[in-house]
């Protein structure tokens, strides 16, 4: 067991994924606090170097998503700072949150990703980059914000219309992939140990973010109910995502199976460095399989952060 700290709790912020940071903060502040570590929380703000200097901490647990806090950004503030926070550091989150820049780090490491490219927003209102049904994602955000799938009986329009929702009203550049069909999978993993592997079934739609974050929109299957040849391989892919990556503490990898293809048809989408901590995350549901209370987790990730 750690030496009781006062640790800052930093959440909040102002990216897409703000309220669920907060969900998570508070989550995290009370476990410590159950634990005796003394804690203050901080919504992040733009005077935040400030504030740290001041709380004079002894770590930051990060509980932030999106982005400044999970790419790089604030990590290399903290860096600069000299100090401790949990989850992965600067380098490793510039290349987990950009898509692309995964893609190049885990595929020659035989971690089976879809292929697809980047594409200038314009380019979708004159053609299809991809034969449909593809995905249209933003090349670094997380839980889904901005995702679109494009089918020839979706509302978007043939070329995609400049008026329809959708994430290219927003982002200037997106990525574009194949559509994998098939089922959502997630494997956690603390250090070198992948957790198991669940099943997200929403009730309608896919895993959005209304999905991840509302209760009762989608259903965990924890332990998956699939073979234990996919099972085994979405833990070997995520603990390897993990290390290549250079993720500390825990960290999330997702996957699409189409379980018409065997172990030909299993896919990692992303890896997250810094998974949720809300009641209905799962990492902390993985971590409740294997015996392992949220409090506990919180303790261990604040460990790890501490070696």
């Amino acid at each position: 067991m750690t030496d009781l700290l006062h640790i800052v709790v930093l959440m909040g912020g102002w990216s897409s994924e703000r309220e669920v940071s907060l969900m998570s903060g508070a989550g995290v502040a009370t476990a410590l606090e159950s634990l005796g570590h003394r804690v203050t929380r901080i919504d992040m703000d733009r005077n935040i170097a400030a504030r740290l200097t001041e709380a004079k901490p002894d770590l930051v647990f990060n509980a932030l998503h999106g982005s400044p806090g999970e790419d790089g950004t604030v990590q290399g503030m903290m860096d600069l700072m000299g100090l401790r926070y949990t989850h992965s550091g600067l380098a490793t989150s510039v290349i987990a949150i950009d898509k692309v820049l995964t893609k190049h780090a885990l595929v020659p490491a035989g971690v089976p990703m879809p292929g697809g490219r980047i594409v200038k927003t314009q380019e979708l209102f004159e053609r299809d980059p991809l034969p449909r049904p593809y995905v249209l994602k933003p090349v670094s955000e997380g839980s889904s914000v901005g995702v679109a799938i494009v089918t020839d009986d979706s509302n978007y329009g043939n070329p995609i219309a400049q008026g329809s929702k959708g994430p290219w009203q927003e982002f200037d550049e997106l990525l574009a992939e194949p559509f994998i069909r098939g089922r959502e999978l997630t494997t956690a993993v603390l250090g070198d140990r992948a957790l198991g592997v669940t099943e997200l079934k929403p009730k309608s739609g896919f895993y959005d973010y209304d999905s991840k974050y509302t209760d009762g929109l989608t259903e965990h299957v924890c332990p998956a109910d699939i073979p234990d040849d996919i099972a085994q391989a979405c833990m070997a892919y995520a603990v390897t995502a993990h290390r290549v990556l250079g993720c500390k503490g825990a960290s999330r990898t997702d996957f699409r199976w189409d379980d018409e293809r065997g172990i030909d048809g299993l896919f990692v989408l992303e890896t997250n460095t810094q998974p949720g901590m809300t009641p209905l995350s799962l990492v902390p549901e993985q971590a409740r399989h294997v015996g392992m209370r949220y409090e506990q987790l919180v303790g261990w990730i604040v460990e790890e952060a501490m070696r």
